[in-house]
């Protein structure tokens, strides 16, 4: 059974249409990657799951329509996001930023700490004095501190040393191999999908156009939808 389900979703901002028909589904402890050239409809899928864009179609989570929720109610059901830029609350301390959006379950300071150790060296920093990667880590902090059912990375390692991208790889393997939490993931880093991800979806233009296992990408899809 699907954990999420988006059918031929569409999405418009104003006037202007971003999404034209996605659809894809992700499975209780299944990691998805959501591939595409930049400007593909990739961060507009992920928000309208995370009800930040108007949408029509069919979008379901945890067998709930969350087409008629604002986001915060969406958030509530189980949706951990790590967004685009971080966006970490730059005057809170670490240790503030992972307090403030805590909810109980598996996830706390101490588990986040042992996933990231330099957040435990970093929590008495204020966010805004952190590395880009050290930030990284806790946005991804952040989001496992609502305790989320579907984990979101938007673009996760973007721009970040390699060292720290490593890092974070492996996080998401240990989170994949140890919690059976479900995963959708947005990347451009092939080789590094391939270690964590189940399923690819592919998007051009706004539109779903490959769907199925990462280990049957071939060269041909690779260069045809995520090629320069």
């Amino acid at each position: 059974m699907s954990l999420l389900t988006l059918e031929s979703v569409t999405a418009h901002y104003g006037p202007a249409q971003a999404l034209f028909g996605v659809s894809l589904s992700i499975g209780e402890g299944e990691v998805v990657a959501l591939m595409g050239r930049n400007g593909m409809g990739k961060t507009t899928t992920v928000r309208a799951i995370c009800r930040m864009v108007e949408t029509g179609g069919g979008l379901t989570f945890a067998g709930q329509d969350l087409t008629r929720l604002p986001s915060h109610k969406a958030a509530r059901l189980g949706l951990g996001l790590v967004p685009e830029g971080r966006r970490c609350f730059a005057p809170l301390t670490v240790a503030e930023n992972l307090s403030a959006t805590a909810r109980p379950g598996h996830w706390d300071r101490t588990r986040v700490e042992a996933l990231f150790p330099r957040l435990a060296e970093r929590r008495d920093q204020t966010a805004g004095t952190l590395s880009g990667g050290e930030q990284q880590m806790l946005a991804i902090g952040r989001a496992l501190m609502t305790n989320p059912r579907l984990l979101i990375l938007d673009e996760a390692t973007e721009g970040l040393a390699p060292l720290i991208r490593a890092e974070i790889w492996t996080a998401l393997a240990e989170l994949k191999a140890q919690t059976g939490l479900a995963i959708l993931v947005i990347d451009k880093s092939i080789s590094e999908l391939g270690n964590v991800a189940d399923r690819a979806v592919l998007l051009e233009r706004g539109a779903d156009v490959w769907t199925g296992a990462f280990d049957a990408l071939e060269p041909a899809l690779i260069e045809r939808y995520l090629g320069v």
